[in-house]
């Protein structure tokens, strides 16, 4: 309800204010992946104060909790990662390939099931980030610089928002070459950079590129297409990959992440997440011979 939101709005507050006596300069408001924050953006068959067709009411949830923290911690900064555009949900194939979920997809279904925010149809970026233009304005305008850039869920449309070759176990194959992915998510940050060159834009997706990453990372940072590269999956085998690109210019490709997706099919069977193939730590623990339970393989 409006008012459970209100109070949750609180809660964020409080989390806020725990983060900063710890020490922390920022913390990160989340509107993305499928949290309460990208699914309000989302809420166009949501009545009440906090959804709707209007844009400010659909965003009224995140300028409440915004507004709040920066009058009770004005020298806490705020981030932001947002699912700058979205798909609607897949499912897998009689072939194991991600095909759209029928049942969310149908045209009697699509508005009342997935409405969303930002959803990209037909290859159409530019009708899908509209409304994203229309957030970072309005977040310009709150005073907030920083915002990661990342698209869709992985609940829903993986390959759109984390390209890999190697699904979850509980996911379907790619429905497209995983670099279209990357290239997508690449391009659709250098658009909105040249936009709002005033706020700091960190980009995602970057990890499929594998032992290419690095020179891939330098050229758009170094041509202005991007502000931060954030690097998530790609650290757990290799943490040290960041020495390795400046000091001796390569990777070391026996460490580069191969995008098996272990480090999100373990936790989703109550495993911990980590580098099952690439890591000792992981390969060699009791975890491992567990995953492979879970992955229906033979020990």
């Amino acid at each position: 309800t409006d008012e459970e939101l209100d109070e949750l709005a609180g809660d964020f507050v409080a989390a806020a204010r725990l983060a900063f006596a710890s020490g922390f300069q920022f913390v990160d408001v989340k509107q993305c992946h499928g949290y309460l924050g990208h699914e309000l953006l989302g809420a166009r068959t949501r009545t009440g104060r906090y959804g709707g067709v209007s844009l400010p009411q659909r965003a009224a949830f995140l300028v409440r909790v915004i507004e709040a923290i920066q009058d009770a911690l004005p020298d806490l900064q705020i981030g932001v990662r947002l699912s700058v555009f979205d798909s609607r949900p897949y499912t897998k194939g009689p072939e194991g390939a991600g095909v759209p979920d029928l049942e969310t997809n149908s045209t009697a279904a699509t508005v009342a099931r997935y409405p969303g925010f930002g959803i990209l149809e037909d290859e159409n970026l530019d009708a899908a980030l509209e409304e994203s233009r229309a957030l970072l304005t309005l977040l310009d305008g709150l005073g907030v610089r920083w915002v990661c850039v990342t698209a869709g869920s992985p609940y829903y449309c993986p390959h759109i928002q984390r390209p890999a070759y190697f699904p979850p176990s509980d996911g379907y194959q790619p429905p497209e070459d995983p670099l279209v992915g990357v290239a997508r998510q690449i391009n659709v940050v250098k658009d909105l950079k040249a936009r709002f060159p005033s706020l700091v834009l960190v980009g995602s997706g970057y990890s499929y590129l594998q032992e290419y990453l690095p020179r891939v990372a330098q050229h758009y940072l170094r041509t202005g297409g991007v502000d931060l590269v954030g690097l998530g999956r790609a650290l757990l085998p290799y943490p040290g990959m960041l020495v390795d690109a400046t000091t001796i210019g390569h990777l070391d490709r026996r460490l580069s992440c191969r995008t098996f997706s272990d480090c999100t099919t373990a936790p989703r069977n109550g495993l911990p997440s980590g580098c099952y193939p690439l890591d000792h730590y992981y390969k060699d623990a009791e975890y491992a011979r567990k995953l492979k339970v879970a992955k229906g393989e033979r020990l």
